[in-house]
């Protein structure tokens, strides 16, 4: 049940967003083999220059298509994460045209005690899910 923040340039027209957070879940989906309907995804929309992201010193060219993913999740493994990064990218290129040099991911680790899915309780530590 990973929680899913999309961040994106203004530009995107209501479908384009659509495809943009069905084809991130996909790629998690297949990737974390968690339930269809695990899903939480925020996606937030910034005016030009207001969403910065240099490639870190290693060239890679971003464009105004730039998608930047964090994801908070319980542990997955590395191989996990490594698939889910190529996937998306694959995907995005496939269903959205978003080269993958336009696709940053950061996944934040977290653990069971950390979520609450509402009702004032810990339904992992409970014994819930």
């Amino acid at each position: 049940m990973p929680l899913i923040r999309i961040d994106v340039v203004e530009g995107r027209n209501q479908q384009e967003l659509n495809m943009l957070k069905e084809t991130i879940h996909r790629a998690m989906v297949i990737a974390f083999e968690v339930p269809e309907r695990d899903r939480y995804q925020i996606l937030t929309q910034h005016k030009p220059g207001f969403l910065v992201a240099e490639d870190t010193g290693l060239d890679i060219p971003r464009t105004d298509k730039f998608v930047l993913i964090q994801m908070i999740s319980r542990p997955r493994s590395a191989e996990q994460k490594k698939k889910f990064y190529s996937l998306v990218c694959q995907l995005l290129k496939e269903n959205c045209g978003i080269e993958t040099s336009d696709v940053m991911t950061s996944i934040v680790v977290n653990s069971d005690e950390d979520w609450s899915f509402g009702l004032g309780r810990a339904q992992f530590l409970e014994g819930d899910l």
